[in-house]
């Protein structure tokens, strides 16, 4: 599911080739010699995942401010340092407050507010992500709906002082600061199904018909086309846009809370494949001249508006529009003031289907000349529109995967990408700067890896925090440099040597780990990547049973070279209970090409499942891998995918756990199935093909089912039509797990009993 935030993307193994038998790995993590073996506990625990400082822009235009780890016993220490220095040591690191003086100030505010009269609720830390700063030594931060001015006195004396709270009970909310004085804060919020906006002085309502099937200020089309969110603020804060959607002619779900006697249904709208859709509109409010007017978005109900966009002027909305059938997109220009339509800028096509994520980015200075990101060429790259055309930047069977933001007066875009010249431009993040005018691209590092990258426009300072798998035993988890960029790029264009360097000690050194790689096989044609976790103290002599982790859908990347190979610590506790643990990513799964994702087109879980078989193959050509004892696990499409494999090709996989399982994509909601599988009455054959319900039957191995009562993305009714399924055919096989009060995910302290009784399945089972 495109919703990627709702699943645990467990990964983390190595790889092989389709040469069958031992082969090189394309990168390696050695076996790690820990004195303590993993708990399943200690796999969820934060402490043992690396985390690096949190760096913010600083006022100072040499500066930045950084606020030391999570991990770290300091946590709440900010302090401000020079990044042209060098080392980060006492000779350039000021700090700038510490942890005593925020928490003692925040919650003396706090303890004044009736809200907080029960101190377990009190804040006792900064809130790094919403702090802002307007000078040197004052800005404000938002919290728990409340919004706080602050004012440094020295480093052991801060003032707090509470300005307002825009909503308790607001179910969404977007908080702007558009000036240096305290009236300039203003936040839009949603309560009790209606629009509002606040500041500190008062609140207005925006809309007054909002109703159970009315929707305000909330995110639509089922979070699809990259929206994330509702609510829209102009550049300079004078107009607000907004998302009104209307759910009355989509049908109610219901999820029964236990808790009430007896249980009462709660409702909620869930548009299924090939059903009525909701009806999206565009609202814009000027708070000036407190006047309000919708979009003229005229077409059929269920057409899709995406990647709402301001121009910096704030005199138009850009809009991305795509028809129901997803395989159209217009971008159009709307007058903020009027709604009317002014232009459609271009539109794109593609015979499977088109799918937009990026709103124009504006140049800087430039009301009507910006970047836009494309896949019309099968690969995600940028192109350039100015005065009615579409240039193309960036070029390449690559992808541009984040923008980070413009230097040098805009003349360069600094990106991250899969641009790196070996193993398929897959597996690694390269940060580049690329020249709009000479189309010119630098690589800005050499070394491989996944480099998540920030740029601070004001001193001009660009921070690399890099991992990767090879990092000797894990030791250094992720780095952190500093490279002034400060004149337009040329050819002959040098990059800076590292100013700082931050070295992040892995948190897992204690651990007796084996040893995890990368490395590749082929189906078809496809390079596929692949990821393998070794038990310690590996013996090739031996048999060994395998856990096959997967998820296998779209907008998903299991294996990169990255810390722990892009997974998670579950993995090496199976493994160090004698499992080995493989992954491969199939064709479908995201950062590798538009004919490598949309392959699965109106066939979902076909493709994907030869693919996951030729790594079947492949384990089984290994001396070590016992092939009777294969066992398959994934959640949400991975549970799709772990059902499918059981039931489908039964008797390849002993075991499976398979958790929030999609089983009949006609119950699944409009926006992502009808993407790949087109309506039901288009495509019959596809959905009757893929529909789980008809392979129950099959089921030979064990199977441990397991949902959550409360999901609103899965819905629960998939896994019970599969159990009935299974009680019609008196197949025993199955075995069922419920957590009640749960979404799409078991997240919480549950989240360990959730694992506990995966990995006790397969200790069981297999």
């Amino acid at each position: 599911m495109k919703r990627i935030k709702y699943f645990f993307t467990l990964t983390l193994l190595g790889s092989f080739s389709i040469v069958f038998g031992q082969n090189s790995p394309i990168y390696q993590f050695p076996e790690q010699a820990g004195t303590k073996n993993l708990s399943i506990n200690d796999c969820f625990t934060g402490a043992n995942y690396p985390m690096g400082p949190n760096f913010i822009e600083y006022p100072s235009n040499t500066k930045l401010a950084y606020m030391e780890s999570f991990l770290s016993p300091n946590r709440n220490i900010i302090y401000t340092f020079d990044p042209q220095i060098g080392k980060i040591d006492s000779t350039n690191q000021n700090e700038l407050i510490n942890a005593k003086a925020v928490s003692n100030a925040l919650t003396e505010v706090q303890s004044k507010l009736p809200e907080y009269s029960d101190i377990s609720k009190r804040t006792y830390y900064f809130p790094m992500s919403s702090l802002q700063f307007d000078n040197e030594t004052e800005g404000w931060f938002e919290n728990d709906n409340h919004i706080y001015k602050f004012s440094i006195i020295n480093k052991d004396s801060i003032i707090i002082q509470y300005l307002y709270k825009y909503s308790q009970e607001s179910v969404a909310s977007e908080t702007k600061r558009f000036c240096n004085n305290n009236e300039c804060i203003k936040s839009a919020f949603v309560k009790d199904h209606n629009l509002w906006i606040g500041s500190i002085d008062e609140s207005i309502q925006v809309t007054k018909d909002g109703q159970d099937g009315i929707v305000y200020g909330q995110s639509v089309h089922r979070n699809e086309f990259g929206i994330n969110g509702g609510l829209f603020w102009s550049p300079n804060g004078n107009s607000l846009a907004f998302y009104r959607m209307d759910e009355r002619r989509v049908t109610e779900y219901p999820i029964f809370s236990i808790t009430p006697r007896p249980a009462q249904p709660e409702q909620f709208r869930y548009p299924m494949a090939g059903d009525s859709s909701h009806t999206v509109t565009i609202g814009v409010y000027n708070l000036q001249k407190n006047n309000l007017v919708y979009l003229k978005t005229d077409g059929p109900y269920d057409q899709y508006l995406t990647n709402i966009t301001w121009s910096p002027d704030e005199k138009y909305i850009y809009v991305a529009w795509v028809n129901r059938e997803q395989n159209e997109m217009q971008l159009r220009k709307y007058n903020a003031k009027t709604g009317k339509l002014d232009e459609t800028l271009f539109t794109h096509t593609h015979p499977k289907y088109i799918e937009p994520e990026h709103g124009p980015l504006f140049i800087p200075g430039c009301d009507d000349e910006f970047i836009w990101q494309s896949e019309i060429d099968g690969y995600n790259h940028l192109y350039y529109y100015k005065k009615g055309v579409l240039n193309q930047i960036t070029k390449g069977n690559w992808i541009v995967t984040n923008i980070i933001g413009f230097a040098n007066d805009g003349k360069d875009i600094l990106v991250e990408s899969t641009k790196e010249g070996d193993f398929g431009n897959a597996l690694n993040r390269m940060p580049l700067l690329v020249n709009l005018k000479t189309k010119n691209i630098i690589e800005l590092n050499s070394e491989k890896g996944n480099i998540n990258t920030q740029w601070f426009s004001n001193s001009k300072t660009i921070l690399m925090n890099i991992s990767n798998l090879n990092s000797q035993n894990g030791t250094i988890a992720s780095s952190y440099y500093s490279l002034p960029i400060e004149k337009n790029m040329t050819t002959n264009y040098t990059i800076p040597t590292a100013s700082l360097n931050f070295i992040i000690e892995s948190p897992i050194t204690k651990y007796n780990i084996g040893k995890i790689d990368i490395s590749k096989i082929q189906n078809q044609g496809y390079d596929l990547f692949t990821r393998t976790f070794y038990p310690p103290n590996f013996d090739p002599s031996k048999k060994y049973p395998v856990v096959v982790y997967l998820y296998g859908g779209p907008h998903a990347q299991m294996v990169t070279n990255s810390w722990l190979g892009g997974g998670n610590l579950w993995m090496a506790y199976m493994a160090s209970n004698g499992y080995i643990v493989f992954t491969i990513d199939n064709r479908g799964s995201s950062n590798r090409g538009l004919d490598f994702e949309n392959a699965i087109h109106r066939q979902v879980g076909t493709v994907e499942m030869s693919d996951q078989l030729k790594g079947v193959e492949y384990l089984k050509s290994l001396s070590f891998v016992d092939s009777n004892r294969i066992g398959v696990h994934g959640w949400s499409f991975g549970g799709f995918m772990t059902t499918s494999l059981m039931t489908r090709t039964p008797g390849v996989y002993k075991v499976g756990v398979a958790g929030g399982p999609v089983i009949d994509w006609s119950y699944y909601e409009i926006m992502y199935t009808e993407r790949y599988m087109d309506r039901p009455d288009e495509n019959p054959d596809g959905y009757k093909k893929n529909s789980l319900l008809q392979y129950a039957k099959n089921l030979e191995g064990d199977l441990l089912m397991i949902h959550g009562a409360d999901d609103d993305v899965v819905v629960w009714q998939h896994s019970l039509m599969f159990i009935n399924e299974c009680v019609k055919n008196l197949n025993t096989n199955i075995d069922y797990f419920v957590y009640p009060g749960h979404k799409h995910n078991v997240r919480g302290k549950d989240r360990i009993h959730l694992y506990k009784k995966i990995s006790e399945y397969f200790f069981e089972k297999l």
